[in-house]
């Protein structure tokens, strides 16, 4: 039996953009539309809601000059609204062709937000899919708290759902507007909708308040839907859409007998690109895209995956595009750390390795994170050996800042035992040392500086003005990407210490 095509809409420009303090800019946002089409390879885009702003209608401008040169132009969607034609002008002056219509899709919803009857709200639906058709417009039909009308006025539902089946129209779109289902109800009340119109296309938008988001989702299409709505991170507004990252996953590995068409490799690189260009942080627990999710802390698990990989499960980083990793802290095993040493390209006898590894448990007692890329200074502390030179050494500075003035560093730095000095100035005393260190190398060395693509500061919690910082800073070469960090009083001085380490790892 041929498996069940399951449509993926990504509404990340529409409804994930409504998360609290996010919005994209014209660029980001034709971007991000490329990437979800072209890459990860969904099957629609919402991208606006009509009439929000001009920078609304700038942006579906020029992402509909670009489908329609590309051949998506179907597959581009915007939210509209029975507003007597004003949402569908907005559409001709963008060149969108698909609208997403939001209607009432509760009694509760209608009587008290319009104070119409159904008989009237269907009667202006009616005239609004009218004049898109004119207009060359295909029409997608939001329930706008669907799940609400089906658990207190389901004779309003179907009301509206008859009449519907006779309008000229794509799609059916029912959403889980304030996130309130449980699987069952969604199973059961799609299950009820998908029984009495078996023929019509069904699209399920759930929202995640109860963190349920997912498991409806897995609910709605055993139970018959069509199409999924999804964001990028779960975006969207109070506690965010359901993921597509976790969906795509679950749908590969438990749901037989349905298909989908998006590329898995494709979801850490879209969700890292929305990460940066929303501010939004991804939780480093997040399943699939997060930090920590395919890291492996205890040293049994390290110890178990020696040996027939006895701590994986079906969702191997690879299938993602990413790598498993074993973290190095209190509950490290002699496991986790041959791991990161194997990456490394060290190798330590037993006893070496016992010494290393209990230094690591005591930093890690001390609340210290360790990173993969410490590990050669621990070893050279701990074994008290020249076996891991420290080749570069910041040995001086002086760090200037005066109002009126651009901050500025003098720099002193050791290279296998010569000695380098240069002065710069720089927007901050940070990006002066960089200046500075960037001048050195220009003139003296011909190895080029990664370029720093992230920089975070972090102090213990409940700590006061004279807390340690540390500082995190994500490094880019050619040909890899890797954390350094620094560990002081002093902000500045922190990030210089990770700055130190990164040169040592060049």
């Amino acid at each position: 039996m041929e498996p069940r095509k399951i449509e993926i809409m990504d509404t990340t420009l529409r409804d994930g953009e409504q998360t609290s303090g996010v919005s994209f800019s014209v660029p980001e946002k034709l971007t991000i539309a490329k990437l979800l089409l072209e890459e990860l390879k969904v099957d629609r885009i919402e991208i606006a809601s009509a009439r929000v702003s001009d920078g609304e209608m700038q942006a579906v401008k020029k992402i509909t000059e670009w489908a329609f040169q590309n051949h998506f132009l179907d597959k581009v969607e915007v939210l509209t609204f029975v507003d007597e034609g004003k949402s569908i002008d907005w559409m001709l002056s963008t060149g969108a062709k698909v609208q997403n219509l939001l209607t009432k899709g509760s009694l509760n919803h209608l009587t008290h937000q319009l104070k119409k009857t159904p008989e009237q709200h269907f009667s202006d639906i009616q005239k609004t899919i009218e004049l898109a058709s004119k207009n060359d417009i295909k029409t997608n039909v939001y329930l706008e708290d669907w799940s609400n009308g089906m658990r207190n006025s389901k004779e309003y539902v179907f009301q509206y759902l008859n009449f519907l089946a006779t309008q000229p129209i794509e799609r059916i779109l029912l959403p889980d507007t304030l996130g309130i289902l449980t699987p069952s109800e969604t199973y059961q009340f799609i299950k009820e909708v998908r029984e009495k119109f078996p023929t019509i296309h069904l699209d399920f938008h759930g929202h995640n308040d109860y963190d349920l988001g997912v498991a409806n989702v897995m609910e709605a299409v055993k139970a018959g839907v069509n199409g999924l709505h999804l964001t990028v991170n779960g975006m969207g507004e109070r506690a965010g859409n359901a993921p597509i990252a976790s969906t795509i996953a679950v749908i590969n590995d438990f749901l037989k007998g349905v298909k989908i068409t998006v590329k898995e490799n494709a979801l850490h690189k879209v969700s890292k690109l929305v990460e940066n260009f929303s501010g939004f942080r991804i939780p480093v627990n997040k399943p699939i895209v997060g930090a920590n999710v395919f890291t492996q802390t205890a040293g049994i698990h390290a110890d178990g995956d020696n040996k027939n990989n006895l701590y994986f499960n079906d969702l191997m980083p690879e299938r993602f595009g990413r790598k498993r990793k074993y973290a190095l802290g209190k509950t490290s095993g002699k496991a986790n750390i041959q791991k990161n040493l194997q990456d490394l390209g060290i190798s330590l006898n037993n006893e070496e390795l016992k010494k290393v590894t209990q230094r690591i448990i005591e930093l890690g007692d001390k609340k210290e994170v360790v990173s993969q890329e410490d590990l050669p200074y621990i070893i050279s502390d701990v074994l008290d050996s020249d076996a891991i030179e420290r080749k570069v050494s910041v040995e001086n500075y002086v760090l200037g800042h005066a109002k009126g003035l651009k901050p500025s560093t003098t720099l002193l730095l050791k290279v296998e035992g010569v000695l380098y000095e240069a002065h710069a100035q720089g927007d901050g005393q940070f990006d002066a040392f960089m200046n500075a260190l960037k001048k050195l190398y220009k003139t003296h060395s011909k190895k080029s500086l990664p370029n720093l693509i992230d920089y975070a500061v972090r102090i213990p919690p409940g700590s006061n003005s004279d807390a340690l910082c540390e500082t995190i800073i994500t490094w880019k070469s050619e040909t890899k990407e890797f954390i350094t960090r620094g560990l002081d009083s002093d902000q500045t001085v922190s990030a210089i210490k990770a700055t130190e380490k990164m040169l040592n790892i060049i």
